[in-house]
């Protein structure tokens, strides 16, 4: 299933773009539109050509780790709002979510609502991931 192009527009926003290797709020060193791994270290620098590269992978990554989780068929704005939310908490974390599992049950609102619980860092509510959040269920929730 592909990642409709209002999520991948979430996504870059919600992201934003560094060309240099920054740490983020949890320490993890970043690139690009929010990359992540072990190819990512202090001093990186990359092209806009290359950090649209690894958009790429990393929306094909997560959306293949979501598709595999799914009992139930999703329409293009679910798809879109669950790859948004394993992109920013992780293929993991969203494995063991509510989200995921609310709306593999049917319910769509509880997994909608389910989207809030994730706007922490170290217990603290963060500003940009209460928004963030508000933004995915309200995609999640668009026909």
């Amino acid at each position: 299933m592909q990642v409709c192009s209002v999520a991948q527009a979430l996504i870059k926003r919600s992201e934003g773009l560094k060309l240099r290797s920054y740490q983020d709020i949890r320490g993890v060193w970043t690139i690009g539109y929010g990359h992540t791994g072990p190819d990512v270290h202090a001093g990186l620098v990359i092209t806009q050509e290359r950090a649209d590269q690894l958009f790429t992978i990393d929306i094909q990554r997560f959306s293949e780790s979501i598709q595999r989780r799914l009992i139930k068929a999703p329409t293009s704005n679910q798809f879109g709002a669950m790859v948004s939310l394993a992109y920013n908490i992780g293929a993991g974390a969203f494995a063991a979510s509510s989200v995921l599992r609310d709306f593999n049950d049917g319910n769509i609102e509880a997994a909608a609502d389910a989207f809030r619980l994730w706007n922490k860092c170290d217990g603290e509510v963060v500003t940009d991931l209460v928004a963030r959040r508000e933004h995915e269920r309200t995609l999640f929730l668009t026909p």
